[in-house]
C-alpha cells in the first residue's frame, strides 16, 4: 500500500496543536495551583497575625494537602500544634519531617530540634534529653544546651546541669553561667550528707562566683554546724565588706556568731555601718539583738528613729512589743499588728511576683534564679 505523504502534512499540525493545547491546559494547572498554596499559605499567616489559631491552622493544613513537599509549612504546622498544646500532633509532624529523605541537613537538624521542644513541653523529659543529645555535634548545639539545661533544672539534676554549663560556658555568644553553676553546686552540697564533699562543692562553687552571696552565706553555715565559728565569722565579715547589699541576709547569723568569737564590738560596728546604707529592717533587727546581748540601750530607740524617717508598720509592731502597756491588752493588739504585718514581711520575686516568707535564691513560681531582692515588701 502506498503511503499518502498529504496525510502527513496534516496530521503534523493537527499534532502540533493538540501538544499545544495539552501544554496550555497543564501550565493553567499549574499556575492555578501556584496561586492557591501562596493564598492559603498568607490566609493562615493573616489568621496568626489576628491571634487566630484554630484558622490558622486549618489553613495551614491546607496548604500542606496542597504540596506536601514544603517543608515550611510544616515546621509553621508543628509549631502551631505545640503552642495550642497539641503535643501529640506536634510530635506527628516533625517525626514525618524527620523520616523525610528529601530535607537538607539544616532542616533535619531543626526538626529535630522541634521535636525535643514537643517533648519538653509534654513533659517527656526522657526523649527530650534523647533528641537534644543528639544535636551536640551541630550548629545547634547552643539550644540544644540551653534547653538540656533548663531540663536539668526542672528535674533538679545539679550534677549534670552543673556539667552542662560547663559546656555552654565553651560556647560562643551564650554568657557567662559561672553564678548558675554556683548556684548548682549549692544544691548539690545541700543534698550531700558528706562533710568532705560539702565542704569541696562550697568551696568550688565560691571559686565559681567569688562576689556571689550565697555559696559564701552557705559556706560560714557549713563552718558554724562544724564548729568552725571564727572562721565562719571571717566569712560573712569579709562578705559584708565585699558585697554590702547583701547584708540583711545573714545579719542574724552575724549577730548570733559575734559573741562567740568576742568580737561584739567589730560586729556591732559593721551593722551599724551597714544600716546606715541600707536602712534594711533586717540589719536593724540584727543590731538591737547584739546591742541587748551586750546589755546596751533599748532597742526601741532604734525602731523609733527608724520610723521617723521611714513609715513601717513592722518597725511600729517592734518598737510596740517593747512599750510595756496594759497587761490585759498588750497581747490582743501585738496579735492584730503581727496579722497585720506578716504580708509586709514577705519576699517578692521581681521576675513574677511570686511572695514567699523566705528568701529563695531559685524562685519556686518561674523558677529564675537571683530574682529576689534581699529586702522585704514593705521596704521595697
Amino acid at each position: 500500500m502506498d503511503l499518502d505523504i498529504s496525510w502527513i502534512f496534516l496530521g503534523l499540525p493537527a499534532a502540533f496543536l493538540l501538544g499545544w493545547v495539552a501544554s496550555r491546559f497543564d501550565l493553567r494547572q499549574l499556575r492555578m495551583e501556584n496561586r492557591s498554596n501562596p493564598k492559603a499559605y498568607f490566609k493562615g499567616l493573616n489568621h496568626l497575625l489576628n491571634e487566630q489559631q484554630d484558622q490558622a491552622i486549618d489553613a495551614f493544613i491546607e496548604a500542606v494537602q496542597r504540596d506536601p513537599d514544603t517543608s515550611e509549612l510544616h515546621f509553621a504546622l508543628g509549631n502551631l500544634f505545640r503552642r495550642r498544646g497539641e503535643y501529640e500532633r506536634a510530635v506527628r509532624v516533625h517525626q514525618h519531617l524527620l523520616s523525610r529523605g528529601d530535607i537538607s541537613q539544616s532542616d533535619r537538624e531543626r526538626a529535630q530540634y522541634d521535636l525535643a521542644m514537643d517533648f519538653v513541653k509534654a513533659g517527656i523529659l526522657d526523649r527530650a534529653e534523647t533528641a537534644l543529645r543528639a544535636l551536640l555535634d551541630t550548629p545547634l548545639a547552643a539550644q540544644a544546651l540551653l534547653a538540656l539545661l533548663s531540663i536539668y533544672e526542672r528535674a533538679r539534676d545539679w550534677r549534670q546541669a552543673a556539667e552542662v554549663s560547663r559546656q555552654l560556658d565553651l560556647q560562643q555568644g551564650q554568657g557567662q553561667f559561672d553564678t548558675r553553676r554556683a548556684h548548682y553546686l549549692c544544691e548539690l552540697a545541700a543534698q550531700s550528707k558528706d562533710n568532705e564533699q560539702v565542704h569541696a562543692l562550697l568551696q568550688e562553687a565560691v571559686a565559681c562566683a567569688p562576689l556571689h552571696a550565697r555559696p559564701r552565706v552557705a559556706l560560714a553555715q557549713w563552718m558554724q554546724a562544724q564548729g568552725q565559728t571564727g572562721q565562719a565569722c571571717d566569712q560573712l565579715q569579709q562578705l559584708a565588706s565585699d558585697l554590702p547589699s547583701s547584708l540583711p541576709l545573714f545579719a542574724a547569723q552575724l549577730a548570733q556568731l559575734a559573741p562567740q568569737v568576742q568580737r561584739e564590738s567589730a560586729v556591732l560596728q559593721l551593722l551599724q555601718n551597714g544600716y546606715q546604707q541600707l536602712q534594711s529592717l533586717d540589719v536593724l533587727d540584727a543590731l538591737v539583738a547584739l546591742e541587748s546581748h551586750m546589755g546596751k540601750a533599748d532597742g526601741r530607740a532604734h525602731y523609733a528613729a527608724h520610723l521617723q524617717n521611714h513609715p513601717s508598720l513592722i518597725a511600729a509592731s517592734q518598737w510596740l512589743a517593747g512599750a510595756g502597756l496594759d497587761p490585759q491588752q498588750q497581747p490582743q493588739v501585738q496579735r492584730a499588728l503581727d496579722h497585720a504585718v506578716k504580708p509586709l514581711r514577705r519576699y517578692r520575686c521581681a521576675a513574677c511576683g511570686f511572695e514567699a516568707l523566705h528568701h529563695f535564691w531559685q524562685c519556686p513560681g518561674c523558677q529564675a534564679w537571683d530574682s529576689y531582692p534581699p529586702r522585704r515588701i514593705e521596704e521595697l
